[in-house]
């Protein structure tokens, strides 16, 4: 009876143990995945390029005894070492993308398919933590290099010594280089969200001020003139009539002042969407010039708006400018938007990112019109038409000018 129970207790603690190891660390690669809302698993599609651990001996000294024996030896150590670099903290999991390299070093001149072993060291290495490109592509000429003197004391081909070389590299680059440009771009959308709720905390608090402001004295003194007025029905009904007739007056020019409150703030988001533009290029280190937006309808505003945001997102991640102009120009019911930047320019195919622009201003009925000369920056020129009730006057705004696009960079 003891000994099933005392077998039980073993198996638990086991388990237990085998799950604090499997548990990612708070910093690790699968924790990062877990935080996007990527499944954890997504990084295993990688353990599909060591079926070359298998393939290898085909273009060699075929099957034998001995790669068996090594395969059923190092293949489980890989694994455990893979598993180091995605669960283990990022300061950590280098150590595991270098006993990685060890692995398919060691036993090369005896086990050619310990070369998958090296390639993924070299990947991993990079990926597993942040440091600077610079510093990981002397490490990764510093290994390689290794590599080929140790190919060369195991009489390896030349050519394997140029090729297994470069295959690494290229692949270690690419994959980093990837890596890199999603988790920027991640880096990107998270700044983008933390602007527009700043911006929108930002807008909720001046509403909060200006109703505060515009209904509080004049609601205060509505409910004086009342009580006034009900104070001297009795002995002055003249003075009453009176004190509720400035009552009434009182209360129409406070619902003239809320509509006109309530018109500027349907006009907030694109008010938002422009300083959180303003926002996000600084921190791209891009100086950005705009006039407020006049007056317009709310689908009007919110579909400009997201154009805005694309046109500006395309300006942070594509255009390496350090400089960005957005204007509006009224001219009766036509209204223009524009968006430049003094960026490379070069653009004269449309993205999903321009598609999409196109069409939110084909449903306005409005049109789109790109400058995109290489070299000379991007402009892009929204021009709808607004309704009559809303073709208010717009008072001038000075904005800084910005460089003129030859008109032949259209595309």
């Amino acid at each position: 009876m003891i000994a099933p129970v005392r077998s039980a207790l073993e198996s638990s603690v086991s388990f237990s143990r085998l799950a604090s190891l499997l548990r990612p660390a708070p910093d690790s690669a699968v924790a990062e995945n877990l935080r996007r809302g990527r499944s954890p698993w997504v990084d295993a599609i990688h353990l599909l390029w060591t079926l070359w651990v298998f393939l290898t001996p085909l273009f060699g000294a075929g099957y034998t005894w001995r790669w068996a024996a090594l395969t059923l030896l190092t293949y489980p150590v890989f694994l455990v070492l893979y598993a180091g670099v995605l669960l283990a903290p990022r300061c950590h999991a280098p150590r595991y993308a270098l006993s990685m390299v060890v692995l398919g070093l060691v036993p090369l001149a005896w086990y050619p398919s310990a070369v998958s072993y090296f390639i993924f060291g070299c990947v991993t290495l990079r990926v597993s933590r942040r440091s600077g490109y610079g510093r990981y592509l002397l490490q990764l000429v510093g290994l390689n290099a290794l590599f080929v003197v140790v190919g060369l004391l195991a009489h390896y081909p030349w050519q394997a010594l140029i090729w297994i070389p470069s295959m690494a590299m290229i692949i270690s680059l690419v994959v980093n280089f990837e890596t890199a440009s999603h988790e920027q771009d991640a880096a990107l959308q998270l700044s983008q969200d933390e602007v527009r709720r700043l911006a929108a905390t930002a807008e909720r608090e001046r509403i909060g001020r200006d109703l505060h402001d515009l209904l509080g004295h004049t609601l205060s003194l509505i409910t004086l003139k009342l009580e006034l007025s009900r104070k001297l029905a009795d002995r002055d009904p003249a003075g009453s009539r009176r004190e509720a007739d400035e009552a009434e007056t009182i209360a129409r020019q406070a619902l003239a002042e809320v509509r006109s409150a309530v018109t500027g703030i349907r006009a907030s988001d694109l008010a938002a969407e422009l300083a959180s533009a303003r926002l996000l290029l600084e921190y791209q280190h891009v100086h950005l010039h705009y006039a407020p937006p006049p007056p317009m309808p709310v689908d009007t505003e919110r579909a400009l708006s997201l154009v805005l945001r694309e046109a500006v997102t395309n300006i942070a991640r594509h255009a390496q400018a350090r400089q960005a102009w957005i204007t509006f120009e009224q001219d009766g019911r036509s209204l223009l938007m524009q968006i430049r930047d003094d960026g490379r320019g070069g653009v004269h195919v449309d993205g999903n990112g321009l598609t999409g622009m196109r069409e939110r201003v084909a449903a306005l009925r409005g049109t789109l019109a790109l400058q995109s000369a290489k070299g000379e920056g991007t402009c892009v020129t929204v021009r709808v038409t607004l309704p009559a009730a809303t073709t208010a006057v717009m008072a001038p705004v000075e904005v800084p000018t910005a460089p003129s696009l030859p008109a032949g960079g259209a595309s």
